[in-house]
């Protein structure tokens, strides 16, 4: 069974760098897609980044286009988000998760497998 597990969130200012990790075990990491996602309290899941399983291929919600980057590892197993010019509202449980579907998807529901998040929070 697939298991995703997320690291690297924290508590930092505005303006911050914060480097977020997935890594990947029980599942044939290189032919998933992976994204991002992150949720806030009382709102709903919302998606940030995907990426193709070879890397070459990226998307990205607006209001991370240019602060934030996906990357993968696939000798590694592991997905990152390199999240700069943090702001108080990108505070949120971030998620990864990895997705079977044959185009980089940004629905939450083409998604198979999810972690079980990190927490972010960006102090003003």
């Amino acid at each position: 069974q697939g298991q995703l597990v997320e690291s690297g969130g924290g508590l930092v200012q505005a303006g911050a760098s914060l480097r977020l990790s997935c890594a990947a075990s029980g599942l044939l990491f290189n032919v998933y897609n992976m994204g991002w996602f992150r949720q806030s309290p009382g709102k709903e899941r919302e998606f940030l980044a995907t990426i193709d399983s070879t890397g070459r291929r990226k998307d990205y919600a607006d209001p991370v286009k240019g602060r934030f980057t996906i990357s993968r590892d696939n000798v590694k197993n592991t997905v990152y988000l390199q999240m700069n010019s943090l702001k108080p509202e990108d505070t949120a449980v971030y998620y990864c998760a990895a997705s079977g579907f044959p185009k980089i998807p940004t629905r939450s529901d083409l998604y198979d497998y999810w972690g079980q998040g990190t927490q972010v929070t960006v102090s003003s």
